[in-house]
Parts: C-alpha cells; structure tokens; sequence
C-alpha cells in the first residue's frame, strides 16, 4: 500500500458505505414484495453485489445505481421469481449463500449454489439442517457441510424453531423461508441476535412480531414495496473510530451510522476500555436506529470478552486486538470459536497479522490474548483474502514508522472499497 504519515492525527467528518448486512436484506426483501422499492444508499461492495447479481439471474429487475446512490428494485412478490439459467454464484459472501437457502426452499423449481474458493470451505449446515427439518430438500453436490449444494423447492409448513445457532443468518434465511412458502413460523432466540431481517420485515408491513425471545411471522405474510434508506454500516466505520482513537490528537465525526444495538457491542466495548465516544443526533429511519458518531483519541485499558457479548462484536475482534495491544493491560477474548470459520481462522490471521508486526498474540481454541503498550513495526502482512485482516492491517500502518505491505489489499472491495483513500484523506 502507499505510504501513511505514521503517527499523525485523524481529523474531520466522514460517511462509510451503507450497512452491508442491511443491504443484503434490503433487496432479498424487496424482490419478494409486490412492486417498486427505492432502496437509497445501497453499498457497492463485492458482498452486496453478489446478491443483486444472484437475484438477477433469478429474473429480479435491479436497476444500476443512480447518482445520488439508489437503486430501484422490481419486486415480483412470493412466487415471482424464475428458475435461474445456470448456478447462483455467491462469490465470497456467506450472508448471500445462506439467505438464498431460505428464499429457494419454498420456490417451485430447482436451483444450485456455489462460491469461490474461500465460501466453498464456510460451513453451510448450520442454515442447512434447521431449513431441513422445515421440511427443505437441499443437497450437498461435493463435500457433506460445504457448497456446492442443490435445493427443491418444496411446501413448507407452518413450524417452531429453537435454533441451535445463535445466528442472524440462521433466523432469516427461516423466515424468508417461511415467508416466501407463506406458511409462517415461529422462532424461540435464547441469545439474541441482530435483528435486521425482524425490522425490515416489520417496517415492509409483514406483521411480524417480538417479544421475549418469540419471533412470529404469521401465515400468509405478504410485503409492501416501500423506499428504504440505509445506515451507514458500523462494521466499517469501526477501522476510522479505531484510527481516531489510536492517533493522539484526533477527532472525527461520523455521519448517519447505524448504531443497531445488536451492532453496538464494539462501542460499547471501548468505552468501557476508556474511549471517548459519544453518539449524536439519535433517531429511527426506516425502522433502524441512526447517529453521528464522534470519537476523540484517548488511552485505552484492557478488557474481558465473552459468552453473550461475542455475537455483538465478533465482525470487529481482530480490529479489537490491535487496540488491545495498545491498550494498559492484558485483554482476552473468549467464546468466539466462530472466528476460524470466516473468511479466513481470524484467530490465527489475526495473530499472525500481528506477529508480522512486531506484536505479541497468544491465540486460544475460542480466542486469544494480548498485552498492551507493544510497540509496532513495519512488516509484510499476509491478508490471507481477508477484508478485516486488511483494514485492520492498514490501520496498523499509521503507528508504524516503516512501510506495511499488505498482500492482497484489493480484497477491502468486499466491504468497503475507497477505504484506503478515505482513511488517507482524514490523516493530517
């Protein structure tokens, strides 16, 4: 990558790209309901155009982005959708693969799966066997657990789940399953998880409703075309909340955040750790929570984090031991055993990203730990493909004097592309 003033501050405003998870569900959704939706600030990350890309061939007119961002997406309601020409690509995006699964589970035709290289080695039963208990037909085409996979269409009735997963993904490919066989279901959620799909459905008029864990969609649900506004996706701006906080004299405000508060944990985990983060200008949009979100940098202490307190963080831990490694004190993460099945084991990138910057990680089966005040150098940095890794990586090199090289940087396009001149812009 090109150089970065080390130790430099990280001044100004700045927006990040629409929430990705939202936006996978902005337009699953939105295919399904009956007519026009408008959906403004969808993401143009690799991830989310997979699944416009995967709707599409499923016969889904999408228009190309507009200027101003927005999209305008042809909804064909329920049964709307055709049988696709050839396999559903979902490129390196797990939250495609697995919501598909739900939505092709009730359709009346065949349809197969499959992914690059990296999703091919994801696991898939987790989506996989709950659907078929439903009463799904889906078979894996090469390795039992992995894509590629084939699904039948079939009638799915009307059932209760407990999901065994604590999984978004899990909860709403069963209720686009569930939603697209019009049948209706019932979820019990022991641990709570990020509710995306229940306000979306909400907000799109599907009578969905939660209270105490109990999720019910009832039977003939149908959704309403509507214009959604997306957040911007906090998993993204966390690597500038991160930077901001890392360089002494820093101050930066981020616009129109969704701050989700099954998203919050991150923020809420520095600034238990001492950060000075405030939220401003709270307010709902299309049934999501927004703010602006200024950080100013501070001295950090380290911190604990497990059992229910992963599921809100887990997208930002690798970012969080490089500010663990920063931070007084020796900070531990455990319970997030499902690191090692993202896109790359992010407990063994992790360390190794570290490592090949002069820091110190000792990992776990479930997590690692790391000790503060470790002083950083310049170093090659294997991404392994990872977009996490190479942001993390990229926040990295501002505390370094000598150059960080980064194999594999274009894979940032997953999430946030532009991430590597907007970072730039705000160093001063």
């Amino acid at each position: 990558m090109g150089a970065l003033t080390a130790r430099a501050s990280l001044r100004g405003t700045a927006s990040v790209p629409g929430d990705k998870s939202i936006a996978h569900r902005a337009l699953l959704l939105s295919a399904l309901a009956e007519g026009e939706s408008l959906i403004q600030g969808l993401p143009s990350g690799a991830d989310v155009l997979a699944t416009r890309d995967c709707l599409r061939e499923l016969g889904i007119s999408i228009s190309e982005a507009a200027a101003d961002g927005s999209v305008r997406v042809h909804g064909k309601g329920l049964s709307g959708l055709r049988t696709p020409r050839r396999v559903l690509d979902c490129r390196n995006s797990g939250t495609t693969a697995r919501l598909l699964c739900g939505v092709l589970s009730a359709q009346r035709f065949s349809s197969s799966l499959d992914g690059d290289a990296s999703l091919r080695g994801r696991p898939m039963a987790r989506v996989v066997d709950p659907l078929r208990d439903m009463g799904s037909v889906i078979d894996y085409l090469e390795i039992e657990g992995r894509l590629p996979l084939r699904i039948d269409g079939a009638r799915l009735p009307f059932t209760l789940h407990k999901p065994e997963v604590a999984s978004a993904q899990v909860k709403s490919a069963l209720l686009l399953a569930s939603l697209a066989a019009g049948s209706g279901c019932r979820l019990l959620e022991a641990v709570p998880t990020r509710d995306h799909s229940e306000r979306m459905l909400q907000y799109m008029g599907s009578g969905l409703s939660c209270e105490a864990g109990l999720i019910e969609l009832p039977p003939g649900a149908r959704l309403q075309a509507c214009e959604l506004s997306l957040p911007g996706d906090i998993s993204s701006a966390s690597f500038l909340i991160a930077a901001a906080l890392l360089l002494p004299g820093s101050e930066l405000l981020l616009r129109d955040v969704g701050v989700n508060p099954g998203r919050c944990g991150f923020i809420e985990t520095l600034i238990e750790m001492g950060a000075d983060i405030t939220l401003e200008n709270q307010r709902l949009v299309c049934g999501e929570p927004l703010a602006e979100i200024r950080v100013r940098s501070s001295s950090l202490h380290a911190t604990r984090i497990q059992g229910k307190s992963i599921p809100g963080i887990i997208d930002e831990l690798p970012l969080l031991a490089l500010l663990a490694s920063q931070a007084a004190g020796t900070t531990e993460v455990r319970d997030a055993a499902e690191l090692r099945l993202k896109e790359s084991d992010r407990i063994e990138s992790t360390a190794a990203m570290l490592a090949a910057l002069g820091v110190a990680c000792e990992t776990l089966p479930d997590g690692f730990v790391v000790s503060g005040r470790q002083t950083l150098h310049g170093g090659q940095v294997d991404s392994r493909g990872d977009h996490r890794i190479a942001m993390t990586a990229v926040v990295a090199s501002l505390l370094t004097d000598d150059a960080v090289e980064i194999s594999d940087e274009q894979c940032i396009v997953v999430s946030f592309p532009g991430f590597r001149d907007e970072i730039t812009r705000l160093v001063n």
